[in-house]
Formats: C-alpha cells, sequence, structure tokens
C-alpha cells in the first residue's frame, strides 16, 4: 500500500512549489534604508556582550560584512566581532572594521576528517573548526554565534536573555542542534576542553556541529530554554522540506541561514533590475528561497559594496553585479547549461525514485519535469 501511495505523491522542484503556494508563502521583501554612520555610545551599547561571526575566505568575508549590516539595521545594541582567517584580504579586512566593532584575525584549524566530510559531500567545512576561537573572547561576557550565510531580518538582542548552550534545532535532525546560531559564554576553560575533546574523539560529521553537538550532548533533553525557536534559525531548505509550516509560521522568522554549498555570493546581481541573476544553473541545488536572497544582495548592493569600492581603490575585485556588457553572456552561458546533453533516462522503479527524491537525486529533465507532475496532479485530485 505504501508503494502505491508514493507513486501518487507529485514531486515538485523548489519554484514550482513556491508557483503553486498562495502569496502569502512568500516572505515580504522589505526595503533596506542605508543607515546613519555608526557612532559607538557607552550609553546605548552593552560592552560586555557581543554577536561574533566567523569569515575564513574573501567570499565569506561578503557573508559577514552582510550579516554585520543587517544587525545595525536592526539597531542591535550588542558589539559586533568578526573573526577572520589570514587568507582574507586586507581590504575586505578594512570594509569589515567599518561595520564590525572588532576585526580579530585567527589561526585556520581544520579538522582533517576528509572521510566523515566525504560522507556529506562538503569538503569546505573542515575550515569551520576555526569557529571554536570565538571561545577565547573572554573579554565578554555573553556572545551570540552567527555563522557568515545567516541574515539578521528582525532585533534579535532577546538572545542574550538565554544561556550556554542555546540553539535551534537542526533541520536534517532535529535532536541536533545547527551551529549556525548559538548563544555562548566565552571561557578559556572551555576552549581548552573542546580542543581536547576534538583531539581526543574527532568529530561525526567533520565539521564544527558534530563536535559542539557531541560536546554539549545533553542539549536535547536536559533544558527546554536552551532550545532556541526555529524563527532564529531558519532554513530555507526546510522551507521546502515543510512548506505549510512557512506559510503558518515564516512571517515571524528572524534569522534566515543560507544552509547548503551554493551561497548569495555564487549568485549576481542586476542593480538596474533590481534582479538576482543565475538562479538556474544549479537546479539541483536551488534550496535559497528567492525573496531571502534579494534581500540579501539588497543589503550588499546598498551597504557593503560601497565599502569594498573605498577599500579596493582602484584594484578591481569582484563585485557580484552583472555588467550590461555581460548579460548576454550570463543568459547564453544559462541556455548552454541548461540543456545537458546524457543519454536517454532509464525507467527507475517508484522505490528507487523515491529513494533518489530523498537523497536530493531529482530528474528535473525526465520523470520529475513539471510537465510529469502537473499530469500527476491531475490524475490525483480528480
Amino acid at each position: 500500500m505504501t508503494r502505491k501511495m508514493w507513486g501518487l505523491i507529485p514531486v515538485l522542484d523548489c519554484s514550482q512549489l513556491l508557483r503553486l503556494c498562495p502569496s502569502q508563502c512568500k516572505p515580504s521583501v522589505r526595503p533596506i534604508t542605508t543607515p546613519e554612520p555608526r557612532v559607538d555610545s557607552p550609553h546605548h551599547t552593552m560592552s560586555d556582550e557581543a554577536f561574533v561571526t566567523l569569515a575564513t575566505n574573501d567570499s565569506y568575508a561578503k557573508g559577514a560584512m552582510v550579516l554585520g549590516q543587517s544587525l545595525r539595521n536592526h539597531n542591535t545594541t550588542r558589539k559586533l566581532v568578526a573573526l577572520v582567517g589570514p587568507h582574507v584580504a586586507d581590504p575586505c579586512r578594512d570594509a569589515l572594521r567599518s561595520i564590525f566593532d572588532e576585526v580579530c584575525v585567527v589561526d585556520v584549524m581544520d579538522s582533517g576528517d576528509a572521510a566523515h566530510l566525504a560522507l556529506m559531500k562538503r569538503p569546505d567545512l573542515g575550515v569551520t573548526f576555526t569557529k571554536l576561537h570565538c571561545w577565547t573572547l573572554t573579554r565578554y561576557s555573553k556572545c551570540v554565534f552567527l555563522d557568515a550565510d545567516t541574515l539578521v531580518l528582525s532585533n534579535i538582542d532577546e538572545l542574550f536573555e538565554r544561556e550556554e548552550l542555546s540553539a535551534a534545532p537542526d533541520p536534517g535532525w532535529p535532536d541536533c542542534f545547527n551551529s549556525g546560531v548559538f548563544v555562548f559564554r566565552p571561557s578559556n576553560e572551555t576552549h581548552e576542553k573542546l580542543l581536547t575533546f576534538c583531539s581526543e574523539n574527532g568529530s561525526f560529521d567533520g565539521g564544527d556541529q558534530g563536535v559542539l553537538n557531541s560536546f554539549f550532548n545533553t542539549w536535547a533533553t536536559a533544558d527546554i530554554s536552551k532550545h532556541l525557536p526555529f524563527i532564529y534559525n531558519l532554513s530555507s531548505i526546510a522551507i521546502y522540506s515543510y512548506l505549510p509550516a512557512f506559510k503558518q509560521y515564516g512571517h515571524d522568522a528572524k534569522v534566515v541561514h543560507f544552509l547548503g554549498k551554493v551561497k548569495p555570493w555564487s549568485y549576481s546581481y542586476d542593480a538596474q533590475r533590481g534582479e538576482v541573476k543565475g538562479q538556474s544553473l544549479s537546479p539541483d541545488q536551488c534550496h535559497l528561497h528567492p525573496d531571502y536572497l534579494l534581500m540579501w544582495w539588497q543589503v550588499y548592493a546598498k551597504s557593503v559594496l560601497p565599502l569594498l569600492q573605498q577599500a579596493y581603490g582602484e584594484t578591481p575585485f569582484s563585485s557580484g553585479f552583472v555588467e550590461a556588457s555581460e548579460e548576454g553572456k550570463l543568459h547564453q552561458d544559462v541556455r548552454e547549461q541548461s540543456v545537458p546533453i546524457a543519454p536517454p533516462p532509464q525507467k527507475v522503479s517508484s522505490e528507487e525514485r523515491k529513494q533518489r527524491w530523498e537523497a536530493g537525486q531529482i530528474d528535473y529533465m525526465g520523470e520529475d519535469s513539471f510537465a510529469n507532475i502537473e499530469r500527476k496532479l491531475d490524475s490525483f485530485l480528480k
């Protein structure tokens, strides 16, 4: 019976799900206003608490700038700290200093756990061990860590009312917390214990999330007050896996997390049209909600790019913007990549198709094409 029912369930990709969904499923795109120049004031800033992020290369540095600016736009009263790896270019560091109160250069730590990282198909996550440096910020009594691929949608200073280690559940395995947003108390003792734990136990996923879940292993059961609501770490992946919940609760989202290989800075932006370009280049990885993606680029275009232009001066750098002369070439590249040359697809069983779908291997050009989905929906709803 289960296999027969699976054959009736339509399979849709991200953009098609959104087209079928009512307009209230989409977050409102708020206009981004340029904030006034930052003036530090001890009367309005909690000097012993801070938001912290990490950038190990120039791309993540751009993400950190957008994150920091989004916190400024929503009038945080806490300090902003950016940890950066030695490979982050000097102009990027200068731009970061225009947004963050502190920019601290730290050594890059790598898990070296190729086996577990290969299971996740994410070799880039090894350097996320560098995140553990945040516990050395002992000049602060409490901090909130935010990954550089997050975007703040409203003021979240209330997170400082939580205790270590407070975090939101991971969409892939809810008994684990996602380490993209968490509340912690800096401590040299905790830092040393974490390093010792890493050397003795490694990480079950090869990255910082595996280590932190194993170290703070009572999070799932001990204290519900340390479970942050999912709106503080909303992933686009979860939006598409449970669209009705996004329709119900998405308007309350406070932090969106661009999980996965493809990041907002992986795309290009047409400033004249206000459009994000390149979204059709990798449909199998389309997990970024288009409206949140546009919000990210609006902050970048309005507040971050001018800082980078000033920092780089006459030195060329990748702005991420589509030039008018490049637009035609971009569309040509999209057309060329959207029609891959492949042998005729072999017929697969319903069970195998189900397994492929769960693994993210979706046949957009064949069995799972929109035309087939429409036909199946029609027959299913009759």
